[in-house]
């Protein structure tokens, strides 16, 4: 049964944060609206919603490195998913060549 999601409090998309089943690294954040949640739970691969192209688009349908779906979470507020997922292709999840979009780390007093 598909959770029924929160969409209307950033106007139509929830974020969805993508993690690595077997490293549990989160590889990246992407925002899915009702259709790119819906065709990510039937068909296995996930989807988004590309803010940028105003389209569906699937992780790896250029670039090869798909994102096979093995769990989706939902949180507790109904407003963001969590994707588990495992990384096919190359292993380069990001669009720079690099497995995580989550590669820079920022200097901090603590």
């Amino acid at each position: 049964m598909m959770k029924t999601l929160d969409f209307e409090k950033m106007n139509g998309l929830v974020p969805a944060v993508v993690q690595d089943i077997d490293t549990k690294e989160v590889l990246m954040l992407g925002f899915m609206n009702q259709d790119a949640y819906k065709k990510t739970l039937s068909s296995g691969r996930v989807t988004f919603w590309s803010r940028t192209r105003q389209a569906l688009w699937t992780k790896g349908e250029t670039s090869g490195n798909t994102l096979k779906v093995v769990s989706v979470y939902t949180d507790c507020d109904n407003d963001s998913v969590l994707v588990v997922a495992r990384l096919g292709g190359d292993g380069a999840c990001c669009h720079t060549g690099q497995k995580s979009c989550f590669y820079t780390k920022e200097e901090t007093a603590v």
